[in-house]
C-alpha cells in the first residue's frame, strides 16, 4: 500500500533557536508569540544577566535584544557578550515602541514588532546571512 504524501499529516517545520532578552514582559511575550509562529523555537530572558548565561549554555542563530533593560544599554552587553561566542550568531537590537519615543540611535535595530512581515523577513535575511557566513568560513578552512 502506498501512501498519499498530500494525506499524511505533516510535522511543522522548526527553524533556528532565537534568543529574545527584554525587560518588559509584554514586549518579550509578544516577540516571542509572533517568532514561534513564524517557526522559529525562542528562549526568552528578562535581564541582561539571564540572556548572557544562556548564551553560555545554549547555540543561537539569532540574539534579539532591547537596548535598555534593568540598566542603559545592558542590551548592547548582550550583542557583545553574543559577538564572543565561539558559534557566532547573529545579533539585533529590537526597536520597542519607548525606543522609537525616545529618538534613541538606531545601529543594529531590527523592527518595530508591530510590522510583523518586517520583523519576520529580517529575521530570516540575519539568520540567512549567518547561515552563509559559516559557509564561507568552513570553505576557507577546508580550502
Amino acid at each position: 500500500m502506498t501512501r498519499n504524501p498530500e494525506l499524511s499529516p505533516k510535522k511543522p517545520m522548526r527553524l533556528a533557536r532565537v534568543l529574545l532578552a527584554d525587560d518588559d514582559p509584554t514586549a518579550r511575550l509578544t516577540l516571542q508569540t509572533l517568532l514561534e509562529a513564524g517557526g522559529y523555537r525562542v528562549d526568552s530572558a528578562a535581564s541582561a544577566a539571564e540572556a548572557m548565561q544562556k548564551l553560555d549554555s545554549q547555540e543561537y542563530a539569532l540574539v534579539l535584544t532591547d537596548r535598555d533593560m534593568e540598566t542603559p544599554n545592558s542590551g548592547l552587553r548582550v550583542l557583545a557578550h553574543a559577538r564572543t561566542m565561539d558559534y557566532r550568531p547573529a545579533t539585533a537590537l529590537v526597536n520597542t515602541e519607548s525606543d522609537a519615543e525616545a529618538g534613541s540611535p538606531k545601529k543594529p535595530t531590527l523592527v518595530a514588532p508591530e510590522d510583523v512581515p518586517g520583523l519576520l523577513g529580517k529575521v530570516a535575511d540575519l539568520i540567512g546571512r549567518r547561515a552563509t557566513r559559516q559557509i564561507c568560513r568552513e570553505m576557507k578552512l577546508a580550502g
